[in-house]
């Protein structure tokens, strides 16, 4: 179980990095561009999830998996590590847990089991039985989009009540399904599974963002969702969502690892079958929208600055 001493916990952690999985030429995991990338991270103040879909999670074999866990666990990061849980199969996913619950992590990801599409009774079992055998608080995540069904309201209101039900990360895109998820579930923290949601949600309470575009843009998305939380998103609808519309034009992780390749964050942009860096046109704006962040950032920061 964690004895680190961590700067930043759960409940203080608004943005959550979905981390990429980097692999070399040969489809090895790359574990020094693994730490590098958690280290930065970590000094964005960032909180980590491992081997979501960001991460090429289903991908990977079992070894692999653990292996990932428990290298970036041994980080002593001052940041909190939250793991994903997915599958289908009960008796797997149990154990899954059972193993990570001996390592220094800080939280679950639990997704509605892939392909079987379950109802409200079938998914109220299925989470409950996670929920009980985790050691951690763990985050609910709802994207119809990847699992096939949604999370049906009753259930999310039935497992608030669960100790280790913390969070939801609703990545429908729906505003309306995180009202009602608001509405319904008081006790559970509302997360974006959106990158370019945030400043809709500004005044529906969201907790935070998981995202995807933190990975190439650690410090521009932290400053991005701190004034989204604070009310300040006047003016960040266009250049947000032009750039999250570069990062999603082919399946996701594909343009966020191409991207980060290019800016010397990974050794190779590789990718997993059935995935490949092949899939991004040459002339894809990546370049463009990078230059437009980052110029954004440098100018948040002469602003900060100016203030002081």
């Amino acid at each position: 179980m964690n004895q680190t001493t961590q700067i930043h916990s759960i409940d203080t952690t608004t943005l959550w990095t979905a981390l990429i999985t980097p692999f070399d030429n040969k489809g090895n995991v790359d574990f020094h561009s693994l730490k590098l990338n958690a280290q930065r991270q970590n000094t964005a103040g960032n909180g980590l999830l491992l081997l979501g879909s960001t991460g090429e999670g289903i991908a990977l074999t079992a070894k692999e998996q653990f292996t990932i866990v428990e290298f970036v666990a041994q980080l002593s990061l001052d940041v909190p590590i939250m793991v994903a849980v997915g599958g289908y199969n009960l008796t797997e996913q149990l154990a899954w847990i059972s193993r990570c619950n001996e390592l220094a992590i800080n939280a679950y990801l639990l997704g509605t089991p892939i392909y079987a599409r379950p109802g409200p009774v079938g998914q109220t079992r299925w989470f409950s039985a996670l929920l009980d055998k985790s050691n951690y608080p763990c985050m609910l995540y709802n994207v119809p989009s990847r699992s096939g069904i949604a999370i049906p309201t009753t259930t999310a209101k039935q497992l608030q009540h669960h100790k280790n039900c913390w969070a939801l990360k609703e990545a429908s895109g729906n505003l309306s399904t995180f009202l009602s998820y608001k509405q319904h579930c008081p006790k559970i923290r509302l997360f974006s599974g959106e990158d370019a949601m945030m400043p809709y949600l500004a005044g529906a309470a969201v907790a935070g963002l998981v995202s995807v575009a933190s990975n190439v843009w650690p410090e521009a998305t932290q400053r991005y969702v701190n004034l989204t939380l604070s009310g300040q998103y006047q003016g960040l609808f266009p250049l947000w969502q032009n750039a999250v519309d570069a990062l999603f034009q082919v399946s996701n992780p594909i343009p966020v690892k191409v991207l980060m390749a290019q800016n010397a964050m990974i050794s190779t942009p590789t990718l997993r079958a059935p995935l490949t860096e092949h899939e991004l046109a040459a002339n894809n704006g990546l370049v463009d929208v990078d230059q437009l962040i980052n110029q954004w950032l440098r100018t948040q920061s002469q602003q900060v600055i100016g203030v002081k």
